[in-house]
C-alpha cells in the first residue's frame, strides 16, 4: 500500500482549499488604540471608574472610552474613541492626528480594514494656575524626600 502512494503524483490529487480564520479580540484593538493615544500630546483618555480601581483591574481591562465593533463579513473594524483635550488646542488638527495614528497602527498590526474611526471629545482639560502647579511640585518633592520609617524608630529595646 505504501508503495502505491509513492507512485502517485501529488499534482493529480484534488485537495480542498485551506481555510484560514483570524479572530482578533476587542482587547487587542483597545490596546493598540491605547498605545496610539499615549503618543499624542494634549489629550487624555477617559479614566476608569471607581469600581475598576477598587477591584484592582488593570488599566486595559477597565478601558473607558474605547469601543470596538468588528464586521466579520467585510473584514473590517469600526472604532469609537472618547477623549479629553487640553484647552486651546485645535480640535480638527488633533482629531486628524489621532485618526491617522490609529488607522496606520490598526491596519499594519492586524491586517484588517478600518471602516470608521469616530473621535468624541468629551471634556476640556483646563490649564493649571502657576500657583497650583508650584504647590503640587512642592508636595511631590516632599513625598520623594521623606525618609521611610520602621518600627524600630518608634520602639526601643525595652518595649
Amino acid at each position: 500500500m505504501h508503495n502505491q502512494l509513492k507512485d502517485i503524483d501529488s499534482k493529480e490529487l484534488d485537495l480542498p482549499e485551506t481555510v484560514f480564520v483570524r479572530d482578533v479580540e476587542s482587547k487587542v484593538f483597545q490596546s493598540i488604540v491605547w498605545h496610539c493615544l499615549t503618543k499624542v500630546k494634549d489629550i487624555e483618555p477617559l479614566e476608569g471608574n471607581l469600581f475598576d480601581s477598587l477591584l484592582g483591574r488593570e488599566i486595559l481591562e477597565g478601558v473607558k472610552g474605547i469601543h470596538v465593533e468588528q464586521d466579520q463579513k467585510k473584514h473590517s473594524v469600526n472604532i469609537r474613541v472618547e477623549l479629553n483635550i487640553s484647552y486651546g488646542i485645535s480640535i480638527p488638527e488633533k482629531s486628524e492626528e489621532i485618526h491617522m495614528k490609529i488607522l496606520e497602527d490598526i491596519s499594519k498590526l492586524t491586517g484588517l480594514h478600518v471602516g470608521s474611526i469616530h473621535i468624541i471629545f468629551k471634556n476640556l482639560i483646563m490649564p493649571r494656575l502657576k500657583k497650583e502647579q508650584k504647590l503640587e511640585d512642592l508636595l511631590q518633592d516632599r513625598v520623594k524626600t521623606v525618609k521611610p520609617t520602621t518600627d524600630s524608630d518608634y520602639y526601643d529595646e525595652s518595649f
